[in-house]
C-alpha cells in the first residue's frame, strides 16, 4: 500500500491496520472515481480563481486530471493496491506527473468534503438512472395499454376471482404505478443535488473558496452552507437515494408476482419464452420461471442497504469514520436494483398472454357488482340492490366480460383508462432527465 495521505513525521503505519482501515475501498472507489477526478478539477479551477494557483497552474491541473480519467476509462491505469484509496491514487498521479504542483492540490479541502462531494455526484448520476429505467418501464406498460386488445382477464381482492378485469387495465395499472416511482427518483434526485464541496473537514477553511462556482460548475441546485450540516447530511442522503430505489424495486416484484401466478398451471394466464426460465436439475418435465422469482426478490440488496446504512446514522455532530462502512452497501445496492430493472423491462415486453384461460376463468359471480349498480341505478338502495345481486337466481339478462367491461365508464375503468393522462406525464418528465 502507498504511503497514506495523512502520514506524519511520528506517524507509525502497521500494514495490518491499514488493510483494516482502508478495507474495500480502493475496490469500491473504482464506482466513484471518475466523479472525484470531475470535482478535483472544478476544485482547481477554484483554487485558481482565488489565486492560489495561477490560472495556468489550474489548467495544467484540469489537464492532468483529465488523462487519468481517460487512462482509468481505457482501462490502462487500474485503480487498485498500493493505493489507499480513489483520493491517494488522484493526489499521486498529479504529484508523479506535476511535482510540487500536484501537491497543491489538497490545498483547502478534506478528504471528508472530497468523499462528500463524489459520493454526491454519483447519487445523482444514479438517481437520474433510476428515474430514467423505472420510466422506460412506465412507458413499455403504456405502449402495451395501448397497442393491444384489451382481452378480458379475472380481477383479484384478497387473491380471490372479484370482478371482470383486462390486460389493458393491467398494463395502465402498471404505467401508472412505475411513473409514480420515476417521480420520486426525480424528486430525489433534486433532493440531494447539494454542493458539499468547500466545507473542508466539517468547519470550514481559512480561505475565500469560491462555493458559489463550484456549485455551478458542478451542476449542483444548491449550496450545502453549513459545513456541520454537509457532514450530517452523510448517510442521511444515502439512505433517501435508496429509499426511492426501494419503491421501484418493489414495484419490479409486485408484478414479477402477478407473473409468477399467472404463469402457473392452475392460473395458465402467461406464457413465457425459454430463455426466461430455466430446467430443473433432477425433474426433466420442470420448466422454472426462475427470472421472474429473482426479480420478487429485488428489493432484498437496496433494503439491507437502507438498515446498513441507518444503524451507521446514529452518531453526533461531526465525521466519524464508521460512515465509511456504508459505502459497500450503498455501491452494491444501486448496482443489482438498476440491472433488475432493465431485466424487468426486458420480462415485460416479452409477456404473452393466454386469452382462452383467462376467459374461462371468468365466473359467473364476477358480474354481481356490475348487477348492484344497475339495480342502484334504476333507484334500489344499495344496500337492498346489494343483497339481491348476491343470489344470481334473480338476474336478469345476458351478462358477458365484454359487457362487464364496457360500461365500467368511471375514470381508469376499463372503459375510460384516460391513457392520454398518463402519456402526457410520461412526456413532462422525461424532459426532466
Amino acid at each position: 500500500m502507498s504511503e497514506p495521505i495523512w502520514k506524519k513525521n511520528d506517524s507509525v503505519v502497521d500494514e495490518r491496520l491499514m488493510r483494516f482501515l482502508a478495507g474495500e475501498d480502493v475496490i469500491l472507489d473504482r464506482e466513484l472515481f471518475v466523479f472525484d477526478i470531475e470535482a478535483s478539477q472544478v476544485h482547481a479551477r477554484g483554487l485558481g480563481r482565488i489565486g492560489i494557483l495561477t490560472v495556468a497552474d489550474a489548467e495544467v491541473t484540469v489537464q492532468s486530471l483529465a488523462e487519468l480519467r481517460d487512462e482509468f476509462l481505457a482501462g490502462r491505469f487500474v485503480l487498485g493496491p498500493p493505493f489507499e484509496d480513489g483520493h491517494s491514487a488522484i493526489e499521486s498521479w498529479l504529484t508523479e506527473r506535476l511535482g510540487d504542483l500536484g501537491r497543491r492540490i489538497h490545498t483547502g479541502r478534506s478528504r471528508n468534503d472530497q468523499v462528500l462531494v463524489a459520493m454526491r455526484l454519483y447519487l445523482r448520476d444514479r438517481l437520474n438512472r433510476l428515474a430514467r429505467q423505472t420510466h422506460a418501464l412506465a412507458s413499455q406498460c403504456l405502449r402495451r395499454a395501448t397497442a393491444e386488445p384489451a382481452l378480458p382477464m379475472p380481477g383479484y381482492t384478497h387473491l380471490q376471482r372479484a370482478v371482470v378485469s383486462s390486460t389493458a387495465m393491467w398494463w395502465a395499472g402498471w404505467a401508472e404505478t412505475f411513473a409514480d416511482s420515476a417521480a420520486l427518483a426525480l424528486r430525489t434526485r433534486d433532493w440531494v443535488n447539494a454542493n458539499p464541496l468547500g466545507t473542508a473537514a466539517g468547519y470550514g477553511v481559512n480561505l475565500a473558496l469560491d462555493r458559489d462556482y463550484t456549485t455551478v460548475a458542478l451542476k449542483f441546485d444548491r449550496m450545502q452552507i453549513s459545513p456541520i450540516a454537509a457532514q450530517l447530511s452523510r448517510g442521511k442522503y444515502e439512505w433517501q437515494a435508496l429509499a426511492a430505489l426501494v419503491q421501484s424495486l418493489n414495484d419490479v416484484r409486485r408484478v414479477s408476482w402477478d407473473i409468477s401466478l399467472f404463469t402457473s398451471a392452475e392460473y395458465g394466464f402467461v406464457g413465457l419464452p425459454a430463455e426466461f426460465t430455466t430446467g430443473s436439475s433432477l425433474m426433466p418435465n420442470k420448466r422454472n420461471p426462475d427470472v421472474v422469482e429473482l426479480l420478487r426478490a429485488a428489493p432484498a440488496v437496496a433494503i439491507g442497504a437502507m438498515t446498513e446504512v441507518a444503524s451507521l446514522a446514529a452518531l453526533p455532530s461531526g465525521y466519524h469514520r464508521d460512515q465509511q462502512a456504508g459505502k459497500a452497501p450503498l455501491l452494491r445496492a444501486f448496482a443489482h436494483g438498476l440491472d433488475s430493472l432493465g431485466v424487468c423491462e426486458s420480462l415485460l415486453a416479452v409477456v404473452h398472454w393466454n386469452a382462452d384461460a383467462m376467459r374461462a376463468a371468468i365466473d359467473p359471480g364476477m358480474y354481481a357488482t356490475d348487477v348492484a349498480i344497475d339495480l342502484a341505478r334504476s333507484g334500489v338502495p344499495f344496500r337492498e340492490a346489494y343483497g339481491r345481486a348476491a343470489d344470481l337466481s334473480t338476474w336478469q339478462g345476458e351478462h358477458s366480460p365484454e359487457s362487464s367491461l364496457s360500461a365500467r365508464v368511471s375514470a381508469g375503468g376499463a372503459a375510460n383508462l384516460c391513457l392520454d393522462g398518463l402519456r402526457v406525464r410520461l412526456a413532462t418528465m422525461a424532459s426532466a432527465f
